[in-house]
């Protein structure tokens, strides 16, 4: 057994005793790079990636072709470093699944922060309820904008009426700033609601996620859905 792997099998001891909590963020990564690249000190290449990016949380929200350019990393290393993230997006939304009836404002912004973990792009997401309050479907309207020719009002009528839902909820995110909705935001939250009013959908809100913040439109006075007695 050579030096590195004694510091191995120390380091995966010592997390399995321990947790993550008083790792520092070279461990952490020296230890996610054991899984991809074996029999090989990882600690100059986690070196490379923390140097290059400047934090693990950086590494981690990088694209897989971005984390290609530090040398030392190949496509096996850049696949398994970009699915991190996107497990943990996963596992929080498949939890967050577990209780379906949402019967108020705040149970739908709990439900829908997770879609957003890790998205360093805008995206849209539209909730979809049937009468009782029960999820139907949580689907990607698009990436972009709100208010950009990326998620036309159009798409989101079709998807709500494809679903045949009763009430919807709008959401996207600010990937890098806070949960406030702007003029645009506003101002397009207000024809989507008069286009899903004349085909019988209630939009009952539209939340702006932040990490793990949020705002809800309609109780900061942002908005006022035309029939809020539909939705809960």
């Amino acid at each position: 057994m050579s030096i590195h792997d004694g510091h191995r099998e120390r380091l995966k001891e010592r997390f399995r005793k321990e947790g993550l909590d008083n790792f520092d963020e070279l461990y952490v990564l020296e230890l996610l790079l054991f899984y991809c690249i074996p029999r090989v000190d990882t600690n100059p290449i986690a070196h490379k990636l923390l140097d290059h990016f400047g934090s693990l949380t950086r590494v981690l929200d990088a694209k897989a072709e971005e984390l290609e350019k530090v040398e030392g990393v190949g496509k096996n290393v850049a696949t398994f470093l970009s699915l991190i993230t996107q497990v943990g997006r996963f596992y929080q939304v498949k939890r967050s699944q577990t209780g379906e009836i949402l019967r108020s404002i705040d149970q739908c912004g709990n439900y829908l922060v997770p879609y957003f973990f890790g998205r360093e792009q805008e995206t849209v997401f539209l909730l979809c309820l049937d009468a009782k309050c029960k999820v139907i479907c949580c689907k990607m309207v698009g990436e972009g904008s709100v208010n950009s020719a990326n998620v036309p009002v159009r798409r989101v009528v079709e998807m709500a009426l494809a679903a045949n839902a009763t009430t919807v909820v709008l959401a996207h995110n600010h990937p890098s700033g806070l949960a406030i909705p702007s003029a645009d935001d506003i101002q397009t939250t207000h024809r989507i609601a008069t286009a899903l009013d004349a085909v019988e959908i209630t939009l009952a809100d539209h939340i702006v996620v932040s990490r793990d913040d949020y705002v809800s439109m309609v109780q900061s006075q942002y908005f006022k859905p035309q029939d809020i007695s539909n939705a809960w």
